[in-house]
């Protein structure tokens, strides 16, 4: 018998990276210690107590327990918007904002109005591996910009503009970025956004990391200031790790009405609603929770510190870029590929890291090291475990 085939476009996608380099702490024999795990990026540390009380009150709700709306409850759409007026100094509505079943599927549904097969969409390498797999998914084709490290990471919208082609519809930006921490300045996003404008395309603000800038009180970009921003910029946001809520998986898109038409469609058929259960627990978290956040801040700048301290001081191995959540950082000279290292920092040292290689073309000499996973102890042990790889 001829087993049936399977669809070329998922066979063409790159097996999910985050379960391949847990696969390799499975033959890990402890020598080195606890398993220190620093591959998916997760808050190391748990939701404000009252969050948690109204997240419980609101999966025992037979009320949330229905279905409910295509693109969230409007108490949490229209309280998002005005938290992104706060912060951008917009001037944004609920229906500007649409939830999302995670960022994640913000971003699959967003490619999904946005283009046709064959359709290319710029991202900046080292590049975000669901963004790319997503692509590929949908039969679109990665059009890779690539970063330097001497710029941090900051993409150039100049190299960008050469590499435009006639089926380039979007460019994507994630600022702070994943996988290399690094923050874009809101110049650069203005001239990638003028870029856009010019090309006829998409500009995709991913800005999931936004609550984690070091400077809470200046505007991470002035994109919502242009009054024209509905018909050429998507923002992405995801409520994951500022709430501690990752498995919840609740994000949201924001974008003008002639994308939300047609996105419509697209959120009835891919999600029907986002989980509800969360959502008016989280509406309550976006007035009330500000303080809690700057701590929370506070907690992730001092792990960043601890990194930079004990990684800074190893003479082969160094930090390209350091950020919100991340490490990206180069192997020694002289050492195997990534992918090699990885595995053998995982199975040898119980370090688990995520290779660079994952992140896109180029990638071969870099790891990235989710360092606000853990807590201060952890983090503190990592410079012993890569002087242990052998």
């Amino acid at each position: 018998m001829t087993a049936p085939p399977l669809s070329p476009r998922i066979r063409a996608t790159f097996a999910a990276p985050i379960p391949t380099a847990k696969a390799w702490a499975n033959r890990y024999d402890g020598r080195a210690g606890p398993i220190i795990d620093l591959t998916q990026a997760v808050p190391g540390y748990p939701t404000h107590p009252d969050l948690a009380a109204r997240l419980a009150e609101g999966a025992a709700s037979p009320v949330q327990a229905r279905y409910g709306t295509i693109d969230g409850d409007e108490a949490l759409r229209a309280t998002l918007a005005a938290d992104i007026n706060r912060v951008y100094g917009a001037d944004l509505g609920a229906g500007d904002v649409a939830i999302t079943a995670g960022a994640n599927l913000g971003f699959t549904m967003a490619m999904t109005v946005l283009c046709g097969v064959g359709d290319q969409v710029m991202l900046p390498v080292p590049w975000y591996f669901n963004n790319a797999m997503a692509l590929t998914m949908q039969g679109l084709e990665a059009l890779p910009l690539p970063c330097r490290a001497e710029d941090g990471f900051v993409p150039d919208p100049e190299r960008a503009a050469a590499l435009i082609t006639e089926r380039t519809r979007a460019i994507v930006l994630i600022s702070p970025n994943n996988p290399t921490g690094s923050i874009y300045p809101p110049d650069v996003i203005a001239r990638f956004a003028n870029l856009c404008r010019q090309r006829g395309i998409w500009l995709i603000v991913d800005e999931s990391y936004r609550d984690f800038l070091p400077d809470s009180t200046l505007p991470p970009h002035g994109l919502f200031q242009d009054p024209e921003w509905r018909d050429g910029v998507i923002h992405l946001y995801s409520f994951s790790k500022a709430y501690c809520v990752a498995g919840h998986r609740v994000g949201a898109m924001v974008c003008g009405p002639r994308v939300r038409v047609e996105l419509n469609k697209v959120l009835d058929t891919m999600q029907i609603c986002p989980p509800r259960g969360p959502l008016p627990g989280l509406t309550w978290a976006i007035d009330n929770l500000h303080a809690w956040k700057a701590g929370n801040r506070v907690i992730i700048a001092e792990r960043a510190r601890v990194f930079r301290d004990g990684v800074g001081q190893l003479q082969d191995w160094h930090i390209d870029a350091l950020g919100t959540y991340f490490a990206y950082i180069r192997i020694p000279e002289g050492e195997r590929d990534a992918l090699a290292v990885g595995e053998a920092l995982a199975t040898e040292c119980g370090l688990l890291s995520l290779a660079g290689p994952f992140f896109g073309p180029g990638q071969e000499r870099h790891l990235r090291l989710a360092f606000a996973n853990v807590d201060l102890e952890a983090i503190a042990e990592v410079p012993a475990r890569l002087r242990a790889l052998t």
